[in-house]
């Protein structure tokens, strides 16, 4: 019973931190184990990458500062290693950082070296994606990572109830479609042949951070762009080779799109108004950011959408 949301402005950046906060708060109910942000600031020329170098059941070790403090140094050393121009590296939590570099080489060999570090996991790598996800509800995330003060052009969103797997934030949402840049989904329901296509996807050398099957759909869609489909047609390629109940948001660097399977059972409402999309699984979460009367609609069939910024 998780919730999802998605929103894009379609005519500049506007505050879509806490613009998301306030719909997954909204939406407390519907999964209070963890909460998870995909934000997509203007594009720079830096690099950004979130990471994490441990869990948060490990704050209480008795080495866990000094652990950290080592892992982190070995971060910007593996970055300086491989070439990159590391302009900034800082702390977001007890755990969680952002890095912030210059780096002209392929995504997937520096992903690799970077999660070779015990304890480390990339949780997002490019221009203008960044994706923060933690424990509690969206407010207490957004609190600790000062998501309020994000300003950019798009974002999803993610509250989740573990019914299937720990509480963790391996099992957050959303997911980094490793190891192309500036692509995440977000994704409420279940994948029947999940296991056939993580092996296919693993034959073709990616790798899985989670057992979720969300993150199996970023890496097909990710893919799909990268052999050149546009992003819609990748959605409505995935209709046909993804089995299951499902509706998911997927966002690249300038676009939001949407998907249903067949049988749309998944609640997903959306309204489209002057310089602004939103998505949601609850109408209330849309309201939370234009309290004003709107008209919204759920699409019963199934269907591909997408809007640009």
């Amino acid at each position: 019973m998780c919730g999802i949301a998605g929103i894009i402005h379609t005519d500049g950046p506007g505050d879509v931190g806490a613009e998301m906060t306030r719909m997954l708060q909204s939406m407390k109910h519907r999964g209070p184990d963890s909460a998870g942000y995909a934000l997509y600031g203007e594009p720079s020329e830096l690099l950004v990458m979130r990471f994490k170098l441990a869990d948060p059941n490990e704050t209480s070790d008795f080495d866990f500062s000094e652990r950290l403090e080592r892992s982190r140094r070995e971060v910007e050393s593996r970055l300086s290693k491989v070439g990159a121009t590391v302009d900034r590296v800082q702390g977001e939590s007890a755990y969680a950082y952002r890095a912030s570099f210059r780096y002209e080489g392929e995504l997937k060999p520096l992903a690799d070296y970077i999660e070779n570090i015990p304890g480390c996991e990339v949780l997002s790598l490019g221009h203008s994606l960044e994706i923060v996800k933690d424990l509690g509800d969206a407010r207490t995330v957004s609190d600790s990572y000062r998501l309020g003060e994000f300003r950019g052009t798009h974002a999803i969103g993610h509250v989740r109830m573990a019914t299937e797997s720990d509480v963790d934030i391996a099992g957050a949402h959303p997911y980094w479609a490793y190891p192309f840049s500036d692509v995440a989904v977000v994704h409420n329901g279940q994948l029947t042949n999940y296991h056939q296509w993580r092996r296919r996807l693993e034959r073709h050398g990616h790798r899985f951070q989670s057992e979720c099957d969300s993150e199996i759909i970023a890496v097909y869609l990710a893919e799909r762009l990268a052999d050149g489909m546009s992003l819609e047609t990748a959605m409505k390629t995935s209709l046909s080779d993804l089995d299951g109940v499902f509706t998911y948001l997927v966002v690249t660097e300038d676009s939001l799109g949407m998907a249903k399977d067949e049988m749309a059972a998944k609640p997903l409402v959306l309204h489209e108004g002057d310089g602004m999309v939103a998505l949601a699984s609850e109408e209330s979460a849309i309201r939370a950011v234009l309290p004003q009367e709107i008209d919204s609609y759920d699409p019963y069939e199934s269907e591909v959408l997408v809007w640009s910024r």
